[in-house]
């Protein structure tokens, strides 16, 4: 048997950050991972599909000058893999750092203290064992429930980004975060898309009003949505789905499922050591343990937030918890992005969950039409909306246009820091930047 002051089961962002982390404070660390280094998000998640977003923003900047330009698959299909095996060799080399033993394999609980670890080359079993166990197993797609999905006639986000060609029609099951952004990056490389959606609108965890403006966008650009929706089944191309009391079919050659994810659990014998999960994912609690001491889920298999920072942050704080140290990491405050064209970005509160909590707030919106950089880049199409509470507290701040990602950071630093609207309205931005959108808002509110 071999023994570590902490074993992390993935190397995700949450778990190579945290092997990272503790090895640069002196703990002895084991890494297991059953497939590539850098998990889901670096080989089949974020960085793949913002390498095709990339290069679809390419592609709407080219069609400016030359309508007709068409998209050539295959250099993207090189480019994201290039992406991809530099950033893997990245992850790997970082996991060969003094304190870090990486070992590849599947790995399962013996007991709450020891791990058993199948190599994946047909070696034998070995265990390992430690006081300390980070689970980030991440997640993996689920299907709609409720649906006969004919699983041979589907693929799920990472499917999709083996394609060699770029699709005549491409359905989208979702219109989630993963939904809505391939829907964006085919438009732009020329496929008909449809979006086929249960719920009354899109991206339902952000802003109703910067979700309906970015639906409304990709709309006139020519992607198709069925709202309320309920898919039957699919078979043989085709999804079968109930709109308004009427049964309707559509055909396409690539079907993309993108109804969420789940948490990845099955095969880790939680259940023989006691630790509480359901199919939201393992149950944490803010120092991210479970209800069995030592133990603690980090990422997409907790479910609390399926984001790759939020991996990150949570793995510091397991970390941090392990070695008594405090820290300030703010996980209530978690920004998020979803890089369609235009993007769209969101931190805080939105005003929908204001109105339904009954908490007071003041909101103000800044335009792109009226920024000298937005029209200087031809980027228009796009809002600031900004949220306060009634003592002047920036609660909230939603972003629909070009660089949302980054105007919605600058909000999350400042609400890291408890900033008011007045204390926002005195800090001096560049002009001309897309920044001072957030500055107009903040100026024009009344507090």
């Amino acid at each position: 048997m071999i023994r570590a002051d902490l074993i992390i089961i993935g190397s995700g962002p949450g778990g190579y950050r945290a092997a990272e982390y503790a090895a640069k404070n002196g703990l002895q660390v084991v890494v297991v991972e059953e497939l590539h280094a850098g998990g889901t998000c670096l080989n089949e998640g974020c960085i793949p599909t913002k390498t095709m977003c990339h290069e679809a923003d390419k592609m709407e900047v080219l069609r400016q000058f030359a309508p007709n330009t068409e998209v050539n698959f295959n250099r993207v299909v090189e480019r994201l893999k290039n992406v991809v095996e530099t950033l893997r060799a990245g992850v790997e080399t970082l996991m060969t750092a003094p304190g870090i033993t990486f070992i590849k394999g599947h790995a399962h609980f013996k007991d709450a203290k020891t791990i058993i670890v199948k190599p994946s080359d047909n070696e034998p079993a070995q265990e390992y064992s430690s006081e300390n166990i980070i689970i980030a197993t991440g997640a993996s797609p689920k299907m709609p429930p409720g649906a006969e999905i004919e699983v041979q006639s589907v693929m799920t986000s990472s499917d999709i980004l083996r394609l060699t060609n770029v699709p005549k029609h491409l359905i989208i099951i979702g219109a989630g975060v993963i939904g809505m952004e391939f829907a964006s990056v085919f438009n732009s490389f020329g496929s008909k898309v449809t979006v086929i959606e249960f719920l009354k609108e899109c991206l339902p965890t952000i802003d109703s009003d910067i979700a309906k403006r970015l639906r409304k966008s990709l709309e006139k650009k020519g992607v198709n949505f069925f709202m309320q929706s309920s898919v039957k089944g699919v078979k043989t191309n085709t999804v079968t789905f109930e709109r308004k009391g009427k049964t309707e079919c559509l055909e396409g050659d690539v079907i993309l499922v993108a109804t969420g994810r789940k948490p990845n659990v099955e095969g880790l014998n939680l259940e023989a050591i006691g630790i509480k999960y359901s199919g939201k994912g393992i149950s944490v609690d803010e120092n991210i343990c479970t209800n069995v001491p030592g133990i603690y889920a980090i990422g997409d298999v907790n479910g609390r937030m399926m984001l790759a920072h939020a991996a990150t942050m949570q793995g510091i704080r397991a970390v941090n918890h392990i070695l008594k140290k405090q820290d300030e990491i703010r996980l209530d405050i978690m920004p998020a992005a979803v890089f369609t064209h235009p993007e769209v970005a969101s931190v805080g509160l939105t005003e929908d969950q204001c109105k339904t909590d009954g908490i007071p707030f003041v909101c103000n919106k800044a335009y792109y039409r009226a920024n000298g950089k937005a029209l200087a880049m031809e980027e228009t199409d796009g809002i600031v909306k900004l949220i306060a509470n009634r003592n002047g507290k920036i609660i909230g701040c939603h972003v629909l246009g070009a660089h949302a990602a980054d105007m919605v950071q600058e909000i999350a630093a400042l609400m890291n820091r408890d900033t008011t609207i007045g204390q926002l309205r005195d800090i001096v931005h560049i002009h001309p930047t897309l920044g001072e959108l957030v500055q107009e808002a903040a100026m024009m509110m009344k507090i």
